[in-house]
């Protein structure tokens, strides 16, 4: 039996599909609201940045992958191992780097940065997303740590950008009611 064949990899890969695109929007998304509705304004920032700095990691994933052909794990085993630069939309043809990666440590990242107290918990999350990609035969190692690269570049660069925004927003005073200027 190959090991991702074994049900306690499949079940660990199940699970990992929370670093997929639609759920680490929806958990971006849902914890910005969750900071709407609590007054929260640390908890909409980091929304706003998990939100950010996936979207960044996800079209740099996206535009790297544009460019470089390498056989998934799998499918080397089957038909041999291709790496080279090009296009091919075919998924088993997309192993660099590791999106799963990329979004889960991105994410995972923005919330350490905030709430230092869950930095082990959502980080170890995210570790373990990437991780079990190697034994479901998704990714090799490289993936990991090309996605992981990303992942850090990209929350940095979102918390700069979302951070810089924040303080221009606390720099602009509101209108006085009834004032006649602009």
């Amino acid at each position: 039996m190959e090991a991702r064949d074994n049900p306690l990899i499949r079940a660990a890969g199940a699970l990992s599909e929370i670093g997929d695109q639609p759920p680490m929007i929806a958990l971006s998304v849902a914890t910005g609201l969750v900071g709407v509705v609590r007054r929260d304004r640390r908890m909409i920032r980091v929304g706003v940045r998990m939100l950010a700095a996936h979207a960044i990691a996800t079209w740099t994933k996206q535009a790297i992958k544009a460019g470089i052909v390498r056989t998934r794990p799998a499918t080397a085993e089957k038909q041999g191992y291709r790496s080279d630069t090009g296009k091919d939309t075919d998924h088993a043809m997309s192993s660099f780097p590791s999106g799963h990666t990329a979004g889960a440590v991105a994410v995972a990242q923005v919330v350490a940065r905030d709430y230092p107290a869950a930095a082990l918990p959502v980080r170890s999350a995210a570790t373990a997303v990437a991780l079990i990609q190697i034994p479901r035969a998704k990714h090799f190692l490289s993936d990991l740590v090309v996605g992981a690269v990303i992942a850090l570049v990209a929350e940095r660069l979102a918390s700069m950008l979302v951070d810089a925004v924040d303080r221009r927003i606390d720099t602009v005073k509101p209108v006085p009611e009834g004032s006649t200027r602009p």
